[in-house]
């Protein structure tokens, strides 16, 4: 402890000498009088006391939870600090705290003036005194104030000045608490404030922090060693301060106990020789602290803090809103899914290594809720610097998975084509709509250069041999025919199939496609091929509308969100919508079973460009399609079943022109197909629902085109290291 000034100790001499004659003269009264003198001290009684004495409201930690409701992610706070209440606090630590600091608590009415007056005349003359001269009910007055958010910093500062007038304030405070609220209330709200050392605040916080365990199961050694803290936070601490002057404190209180009559003399000659053995355990702050081996968990805890701070429920403003989520005491259950989260990141780095420029995020989203069960990207969630050179990775905090301060998304592909068969259906034209595809179509836009016919764009097929011809929204979904959806959109209107993006949530963060969607809609006709950015997040929650048959829902990261006091804040309920009718959403779905490799309820799907979902499923009811922006710049793929939409969008976040190259697009596939996978084990089988008639129409085949000629090829081995290459080149026939 830091030795005190000359000035200092004789102002303390002199202050405690006035206080000393005035205790003094206090305590000589008879006892009928000094119960007037309390009743004086209380003028003005419970109702004149600050409102933070009345209703406290010290900082408390916020706990974000796993949607078990059980997986701790992190925790939020200013100051290390969570409520309990008495009954959760081992008796023998509230006998401890009352022995170390108080051991007339349960005698008093709040001031006991003749202890004050012994306390007093010790410090005088320069000896120690057993106990302080401060009761718990003063103690806990002064903490309340000086840490008060309500008040201003001089007023909290003044709450400990060395002052008769701040004394006989306390002294009133205090009294005036105690003719309201009960003893076990008072000894409670005090274990929950007061400062034990190594920035733990409150019983629970301080239990933790040095034994890992909750206060209701301390020992007797570990109650006298935690109550022996208060006195002096830091010299004693034991992980910070004098570990052989905690052990001489925790006797101290342990031969107080004895004195008090808690214990005998043998508990305490038992737990005296006791060996301290620590825990320390130190309480996760923010997204940068989750939980130990779980740095992917801070992309989702990223995202939610984002979302809270746009909720009114915690505030006018963000900063209200963000100290709120540190100093409210909130207990967060997050929609996070441990497994679903699990497999996402496996997949995630098996595809790419933490270290790899390019990367692969994944998204998995509950359609009907909107709840975000994933986000997983092959980074770590990490402010560490990167090795020279390396901007991104392995380390990084920027949103990579669900967009938004600086990330704008990526270029998706023909994942796009949903919103174009959504609007052409929505417009009336059935599943069976044909056109003959070719492999160039020239349309009736503007354009220069490379894929231009006569200063007109003219996009191409990917595979003419296996895409050109008759083709209709089955089949053309299946095998990703863009000259038949552009073709599509062209019926429609580009501005309508941009507005069906719009509607199922697709935002557009980037200035160039904000821009022309505003703008120029009715002129973008690539937009039904990818050409604008996006994020899995966004994607998979575009596909997620569709499995809950046109029911959109807003992102949401929680399930519950309940209040210190236990109350639920109303923020974890879904917030949907109908955005589209079930039966095009049927429409759609059922020409989505092509691209897996599954069958319409129609019996119309001939060929997949992701047909190792439906074995990855084992059959199970699944849609999806693939995606490849221009020279296979990225590869994407979104999968979905009535209870959850994954996507997965593979690129390079800090360079769009190096190309990840279709090879990988089979890896990409597997990825999400898995993720599906766990997030459906254990669930019911769903069936998607059955289209009318009127959105089917009439399949006919003015053309028939036969499957080009292919070799037999071997089964393809999983560890052969050419697979991925090998089912690439096979879907491309």
């Amino acid at each position: 402890m830091a030795l005190r000034t000359p000035l200092s100790r004789l102002f303390t001499v002199l202050l405690a000498g006035v206080l000393a004659g005035l205790v003094l003269a206090v305590a000589a009264l008879p006892g009928n009088l000094l119960l007037g003198f309390t009743a004086r001290a209380a003028l003005g009684g419970y109702a004149a006391l600050p409102e933070a004495l009345r209703t406290p409201a010290t900082p408390q930690r916020s706990y974000l939870y796993a949607n078990d409701g059980r997986t701790l992610i992190t925790t939020f706070y200013d100051v290390n600090r969570t409520d309990v209440p008495l009954e959760d606090i081992a008796p023998v630590m509230r006998q401890a705290i009352v022995a170390a600091e108080d051991r007339r608590f349960h005698g008093h009415g709040g001031a006991d003036l003749r202890g004050l007056a012994r306390a007093l005349v010790a410090n005088v003359r320069g000896g120690e005194t057993a106990q302080g001269g401060s009761t718990l009910t003063m103690q806990y007055v002064r903490n309340v104030l000086k840490t008060d958010p309500g008040r201003t910093a001089e007023e909290r500062a003044a709450a400990t000045e060395q002052t008769i007038g701040r004394k006989v304030q306390e002294i009133r405070y205090a009294t005036a608490l105690e003719q309201r609220l009960g003893k076990d209330e008072i000894l409670n709200r005090y274990l929950n404030i007061a400062y034990f050392g190594s920035g733990a605040y409150g019983i629970a916080a301080a239990s933790q922090r040095y034994f890992g365990k909750a206060p209701a199961q301390l020992t007797l050694a570990e109650s006298a060693l935690l109550a022996g803290l208060v006195q002096s936070p830091e010299a004693y601490s034991p992980i910070d301060g004098d570990r052989q002057a905690a052990l001489d404190r925790r006797a101290y209180v342990l031969d107080a106990m004895v004195e008090t009559g808690a214990i005998s003399a043998e508990q305490a000659a038992a737990a005296r020789t006791e060996k301290l053995t620590l825990k320390p355990t130190p309480q996760p702050n923010g997204c940068t602290a989750v939980a130990s081996g779980h740095d992917d968990w801070g992309f989702f805890c990223d995202y939610l803090r984002s979302w809270w701070l746009t909720q009114p429920a915690f505030g006018a403003t963000a900063e209200e809103r963000e100290q709120a989520l540190r100093r409210g005491g909130y207990t967060v259950v997050t929609s996070l899914d441990p497994q679903v989260q699990a497999t996402a990141q496996k997949q995630a780095t098996s595809v790419y290594s933490y270290d790899n420029a390019r990367a692969l995020p994944i998204a998995a989203v509950e359609p009907g809720t909107g709840r975000v069960l994933a986000m997983a990207v092959n980074r770590k969630y990490s402010l560490e610097p990167n090795p020279a050179g390396q901007t991104n990775h392995p380390n990084t905090v920027n949103p990579l998975i669900s967009g938004g301060d600086g990330v704008d998304g990526y270029q998706a592909g023909s994942t796009f084509k949903l919103f174009t068969m959504l609007a052409a259906l929505e417009a009336g034209k059935p599943l069976a709509t044909g056109f003959d595809a070719p492999g160039r179509l020239p349309t009736r836009y503007a354009a220069e250069g490379e894929g231009s016919c006569d200063g007109r764009w003219c996009p191409v097929n990917a595979n003419p041999e296996w895409m050109d011809g008759y083709r209709m929204m089955w089949d053309g979904f299946g095998r990703s025919v863009n000259t038949y959806f552009v073709w599509l959109a062209e019926q429609v209107g580009p501005e309508k199939v941009v507005e069906m993006a719009q509607r199922l949530g697709i935002t557009f963060r980037a200035d160039a496609d904000a821009a022309f969607a505003a703008d120029n809609a009715e002129n973008w006709g690539s937009f039904t091929l990818g050409v604008a950015t996006t994020t899995p997040l966004d994607l998979a929650n575009a596909y997620a509308t569709v499995a809950a048959e046109g029911t959109y829902c807003t992102p949401l990261p929680v399930v519950s969100v309940t209040a210190a006091d236990g109350a639920r804040v109303p923020v974890g309920e879904p917030s949907c919508e109908r955005v589209l009718d079930a039966d095009v959403a049927r429409a759609a779905t059922d020409a989505a079973r092509c691209p897996v490799g599954q069958q319409s309820a129609f019996g119309q799907c001939n060929g997949g460009t992701a047909t190792s979902v439906n074995r990855i499923l084992d059959g199970r009811p699944v849609a999806g399609k693939t995606g490849s922006s221009e020279r296979n710049g990225t590869e994407s793929f979104v999968g979905f079943t009535p209870q959850v939409a994954v996507a997965g969008i593979a690129a390079n976040p800090d360079d769009s022109t190096d190309s990840v190259g279709g090879a990988v697009q089979a890896r990409v596939i597997d990825a999400v197909a898995r993720v599906i996978a766990t997030a459906v084990d254990g669930q019911p089988e769903q069936a998607f629902g059955v289209p009318s008639r009127d959105l089917v129409g009439e399949p006919r085949r003015p053309v028939e085109r036969r499957e080009p000629e292919r070799r037999p090829q071997p089964p393809i081995e999983e560890d052969d290291p050419l697979a991925d290459l090998r089912r690439w080149l096979d879907r491309r026939g």
